[in-house]
């Protein structure tokens, strides 16, 4: 027993995977950058900038706690579709039709990679097990996901508004903000690049770039 607890703990993936972990970092710098396009250089004074960082943590919070939800939601509601794929397999009337509705689950990209002879494998371990549970769970790991992606919106939220908090003039806070913003933006493209398989500079740049530009589209309709 306790050697395959050491074998489980030893393959255990991550509760979050890389692109969500990117995802939501750049979503909570996109949602701060809209209330850091909106400081005036030439007329806000200390108090508004104290209100647009309460802004902008308020709005982090609030967006980080409805996503840690929708995870949850999100969750549950795969794991429910799963169940109701295995129940309809195991009480499928011959083997042709568990192996359809196995086939029309998947995507395209993976229905043109798998052959019959495997797809009729899954369908027999899916009939071969003892029971199929009646309700999809949620497990300790999944809450821990959630609260990252909290942490992770939230926390996004510091590096390009603190740069109001420790330099006295605006013009030079706002400068410095955009350049942590442009570096947090490199540094999420190159590690969503290296993770596709063509990780380089290329990848980084391009979603600088992508993010400058809905920034700048956020800002001009209002948000």
């Amino acid at each position: 027993m306790r050697r395959e607890a050491v074998i489980e703990d030893a393959v255990r993936e991550p509760v979050l995977g890389p692109v969500d972990r990117v995802s939501e970092l750049l979503f909570g710098l996109f949602m701060a950058l809209t209330f850091v396009g909106a400081v005036s250089v030439a007329n806000s004074g200390r108090d508004d900038i104290e209100a647009m960082f309460a802004a902008a943590l308020g709005c982090n919070l609030a967006w980080g706690l409805v996503d840690a939800v929708m995870y949850l939601v999100r969750t549950i509601v795969d794991r429910g579709r799963s169940l109701a794929l295995a129940r309809s397999v195991r009480a499928a009337p011959d083997q042709e039709s568990g192996c359809r509705l196995i086939e029309r689950s998947l995507s395209r990209t993976v229905a043109g990679l798998v052959s019959s002879t495997e797809i009729e494998a899954i369908r027999a371990r899916i009939v071969a097990r003892a029971s199929v549970p009646e309700r999809p769970t949620l497990k300790a790991d999944d809450v821990l996901a959630s609260l990252a992606i909290f942490l992770i919106v939230v926390t996004s939220t510091f590096p390009v508004v603190l740069p109001f908090a420790l330099i006295q003039d605006v013009g030079t806070a706002k400068m410095a903000s955009r350049a942590i913003a442009l570096a947090m933006l490199f540094s999420g493209g190159l590690v969503l690049g290296r993770y596709a398989g063509y990780g380089s500079w290329k990848a980084g740049a391009m979603m600088a770039g992508l993010g400058t530009a809905l920034v700048m589209a956020i800002n001009a309709l209002g948000g």
